[in-house]
């Protein structure tokens, strides 16, 4: 059995990140992490090149997490986007704006953002474990004990950044909410988020790869349309992807239909006049010429020719008013009904966790059971494609690390 002051389970950026500034002279901080490596997911984020947050004013941050801006304000305003630019600056790794606002380490890789964090843990005397899987935690009168296969520790702090379910090959499989249930600590439900969409009897699985910039797309359920979209969009074998389907996809459920449209900025209204204006200048070209006029690429025009019962010799002067609503319909809102999102292995991040009713905003620290903590993915936050996570997961890593040093300077 081992004595720590402070004991962190997941050496992900969140958990990395607590351990540091949870770090005190002759303070003892463990960080214990299952796989064999820290920080898996990290490695692997913005395809190995991680971008690691977003451009721009920190209070625009919030409108990107949902409902749930609101309470992850404090962590972001207390440690902002420049301020993480700025700790890595200082250590000797610049930042790189790109024009889409994305921020990334200069050299472009995630593993020199992950040895920049090992080496702070262990100048900060952090003591670092791996490969040592926590298998159970239980509350005592004056902390708590955390067992892993080989030992049992005691921490008069804990703090839970396992992440959350997604990537579980990165080692994210949910271990924190069992955890954190065992102690009281309540769970909303989870499920995939910024993931794929897999779409019932798709028609444009031969069209994967064609991508749509700032598209404009709206989410219908049972008749009613519950949301209106705009953001790039990507044709899959089986769907739809794209990081404007991403961000959407927190809100979307099975059933669903997404209605996309391919002409840009015209509204059905504006689409039918400006059509109908077009065939009747021309009507003696085919419908697939017209049609070429408008932002929509030339096998997909083809497509929609198909879908709409529209030979591809049919000229403007035998288009009947039947075929220019099939069309009209495909080209403005052709509707895709969602079958299912992508599972928790091609999702991004999770959504749901660790009930933010529960946690202290101002200090990540649960409301319910004392010297317990939170960071990052377990978290019932997740935000959109961009940066915004690992903020998020700095931000609340950091907010619970001082947290802890706070109260332990004051007490």
């Amino acid at each position: 059995m081992e004595q720590y002051d402070v004991l962190v389970i997941g050496a992900g950026p969140a958990g990395l990140f607590c351990a540091i500034h949870a770090a005190w002279p002759g303070y003892r901080v463990l960080l214990l992490e299952k796989n064999p490596d820290p920080g898996a997911k990290l490695l692997i984020s913005g395809s190995g090149q991680c971008n690691i947050s977003h451009d721009g004013e920190i209070r625009d941050f919030l409108s990107h997490y949902g409902d749930h801006g609101k309470q992850v304000k404090p962590a972001l305003f207390g440690f902002t986007n420049r301020d993480l630019i700025e700790f890595f600056r200082k250590r000797g790794l610049a930042m790189m704006t790109e024009e889409n606002g994305k921020v990334f380490p200069e050299t472009r890789r995630s593993a020199d953002i992950l040895a920049l964090l090992i080496k702070e843990c262990k100048e900060r005397g952090v003591d670092l474990h791996c490969g040592e899987p926590v298998t159970s935690v239980t509350r005592t009168s004056d902390g708590f004990e955390i067992t892993t296969p080989t030992m049992l520790y005691r921490s008069t702090v804990l703090v839970i950044a396992t992440g959350g379910a997604s990537y579980p090959k990165s080692g994210s499989t949910g271990d924190g909410y069992r955890f954190v249930a065992s102690l009281g600590q309540p769970v909303t439900e989870i499920a995939p988020a910024l993931t794929p969409l897999i779409i019932r009897n798709y028609p444009f699985a031969a069209l994967s790869g064609i991508s749509f910039e700032r598209m404009h797309f709206s989410v219908w359920r049972a008749g009613k349309k519950i949301a209106d979209h705009t953001g790039d969009v990507l044709f899959t074998h089986l769907g739809l992807s794209g990081p404007g389907i991403l961000d959407a996809s927190r809100e979307i459920r099975v059933e669903d239909v997404i209605r996309l449209s391919f002409v840009g900025n015209l509204k059905r209204e504006e689409f039918t006049a400006d059509l109908s204006r077009r065939i009747q200048e021309a009507r003696v070209w085919q419908i697939g010429t017209i049609l070429a006029a408008y932002p929509i690429p030339e096998r997909l025009n083809r497509k929609l020719l198909a879908l709409s019962g529209i030979p591809e010799d049919l000229k403007g002067n035998h288009f009947s008013a039947e075929q220019r609503s099939h069309l009209i319909t495909n080209c403005t809102e052709f509707p895709l009904t969602v079958t299912a999102p992508g599972g928790f292995s091609v999702a991004m991040v999770t959504r749901g966790g660790i009930a933010l009713d529960s946690v202290n905003p101002k200090t990540m620290e649960s409301t319910i059971i004392p010297d317990l903590y939170f960071a990052g993915e377990v978290l019932d936050i997740d935000g959109d494609t961009g940066g915004y996570n690992l903020q998020a997961a700095f931000s609340t890593g950091f907010l619970a690390g001082r947290s802890i040093r706070k109260k332990r300077e004051s007490g």
